[in-house]
């Protein structure tokens, strides 16, 4: 039994091994897998970060969450917010390559994170990249 995923897990080791990791990040990317550290909700998106900063742009909008802080380094876009209720939020949008995005949702306060919204956050973001047009502007 064993030996019938033997070279599945070699060509998985060989992938990483010759430095094509990101084929093994593309090929999982968008699959409704979170990962959940800290209390940031982090998922990857087969996306280009145009589209992925437009949608979550036009998400916060269309929420009613102002922007209270927004600062880039190139790679990464981090947007401070707040929700109606005046819970604080922090997204982070981040090149993985070309046509693959993370977005990292932080929603509540030190010791108190809410999950739930954070999850909520990251399908909307997935719903509205599924109708994004290509050239990554957002859906209107």
């Amino acid at each position: 039994m064993p030996h019938k995923f033997l070279p599945w897990i070699l060509g998985v080791c060989w992938w990483c091994a010759s430095g094509c990791a990101a084929l093994v990040v593309g090929a999982g990317a968008g699959t409704g897998a979170y990962t959940y550290v800290n209390g940031e909700l982090v998922r990857t998106y087969p996306a280009r970060y145009t589209a992925a900063m437009a949608v979550c742009t036009q998400l916060l909008q269309d929420l009613g969450m102002p922007v209270k802080q927004q600062s880039s380094d190139g790679v990464q876009t981090t947007i401070v917010t707040e929700r109606k209720d005046g819970t604080p939020m922090t997204i982070k949008v981040k090149i993985i390559g070309f046509d693959v995005t993370e977005v990292s949702v932080r929603t509540g306060i030190v010791g108190y994170w809410n999950k739930d919204f954070s999850v909520n956050f990251q399908e909307y973001i997935a719903e509205r990249l599924k109708t994004a047009p290509a050239e990554g502007a957002a859906p209107s």
